[in-house]
């Protein structure tokens, strides 16, 4: 039996990137006064980072609804957060080089924390410009009450402060998709190990619950497994007659793709029994509730197999006695070699005729009349033909058992590899 997954290969996760360094800046005297300024009140700010660490809490439980349900279930854990990423602000200002790193780190743990509690990426940036806005003005405050006449050489490095926060959103940007892709990767990888295990039979009792969570079907219910040979994606027929008010989990194999379909209690899906050349549908018979699905996806292999090579859509109860035949080759090969061996003496095409003829008057019910206007022949051809086969084999085609018997034998030779 065909494995239900292929492996995927998990992404890893690329190392902080760094992004691209700007031209070192020409500092001119009135700079390097500014600069004076700048790291005398940015002293003062690291002193008092725990007040400013309040302020930005207070400012994003007011002004960002989608921090408020975080603060209200661990004010200490955001606060937290929130007093690092303000001391690598101002340290930064101080220092740029010598935290450089540590406050990209801290910014990149931010980004990938949030991502994984699913807060907003547009609320993390917007907490990280109210952090840059709030550090700004706590400088420009603190240069007017220590040096009034000072404040005017704060334009000269207001940059410093801008491009710290831009460089860190764009951090936290990164991290936080990266987190989000990875988060992704395992959800889906998550549901299709899920749903493999479902069709491969190897499916936990335990595990149901979260199998028909994951997989939006109910645990009790009806399905068929929909076995499509060739892809899903090159079987419109299937596509379309599957989409719309069926609930079904689509799962592609290595193979074969299958479709595992919820059903209502007095109909099956209705899948088009034309499909596109070398597509091969096979649909299995109802099953009760996900923890069958593994015996309907072996039926609906099953099915699958009768298919032709052209193409077209075999559903499995309505080929009950083919299916016997595939499902036991063994048993369909020797059945065959008895009924058929005694006819190994003739000519292989006068044996092929016979058995030609054979298949021909069973699918016209026993009418021979009918079989030679197929075979073009005459009547009386046709009832020869069948009596020399009787004479061969010692088989009589007006029992009852014997007819079976020969019926079957005719399936797995048509079926069969020989």
């Amino acid at each position: 039996m065909p494995h239900a997954v292929r492996p995927w290969s998990l992404p890893r996760p690329g190392p902080v990137p760094t992004p691209r360094a700007r031209a070192p800046r020409v500092r001119s005297l009135i700079d390097a006064d500014a600069l004076s300024v700048l790291h005398r009140a940015a002293r003062i700010l690291l002193d008092d980072l725990p007040r400013l660490s309040d302020q930005l809490v207070a400012l994003l439980q007011e002004q960002e609804p989608a921090y408020r349900s975080a603060i209200e279930s661990d004010a200490t854990e955001i606060w937290q957060e929130v007093h690092r990423s303000l001391r690598h602000s101002v340290a930064s200002l101080l220092d740029p080089r010598g935290v450089r790193d540590a406050a990209r780190r801290c910014s990149w743990k931010i980004g990938a924390t949030r991502a994984e509690q699913g807060l907003p990426l547009d609320a993390v940036l917007h907490a990280f410009r109210l952090g840059g806005s709030l550090v700004w003005q706590n400088l420009v405050d603190e240069t007017s009450r220590a040096a009034p006449e000072d404040v005017r050489l704060l334009v000269h490095v207001a940059s410093d402060v801008w491009n710290f926060v831009d460089e860190h959103c764009t951090v936290v940007a990164d991290s936080y998709r990266q987190t989000e892709r990875q988060l992704a990767w395992r959800r889906e990888n998550r549901v299709r190990l899920l749903a493999a295990a479902l069709l491969d039979g190897t499916s936990r009792i335990a595990d149901l619950p979260e199998t028909a969570l994951a997989l939006d079907l109910p645990e009790r219910g009806r399905y068929v497994v929909v076995a499509v040979g060739g892809g899903f994606a090159a079987c419109p027929g299937a596509q379309a007659a599957l989409a719309s008010g069926v609930r079904v989990h689509w799962h592609t194999g290595v193979d074969t793709d299958y479709g595992i379909v919820l059903v209502s209690d007095d109909t099956e899906p209705v899948v088009e029994d034309e499909q596109s050349p070398g597509v091969r549908v096979g649909v299995s018979s109802v099953v009760e509730g996900l923890a069958a699905v593994g015996e309907a996806r072996r039926l609906a292999d099953t099915a699958l197999r009768l298919c032709p090579e052209t193409g077209g859509t075999v559903r499995l109860t309505e080929h009950l006695p083919a299916a016997l035949v595939v499902s036991s080759p063994d048993l369909g090969a020797a059945l065959a070699d008895r009924l058929f061996g005694p006819l190994v003496r003739l000519e292989p095409a006068d044996a092929e005729v016979l058995l030609d003829t054979l298949a021909t008057w069973l699918a016209c019910d026993g009418s021979a009349q009918r079989a030679s206007r197929r075979l073009y022949c005459h009547r009386n051809t046709v009832l020869n033909r069948l009596r020399r086969y009787e004479q061969l084999t010692g088989r009589s085609l007006s029992r009852p058992f014997d007819l079976v018997e020969v019926t079957l034998a005719l399936t797995a030779r048509r079926l069969l590899p020989r």
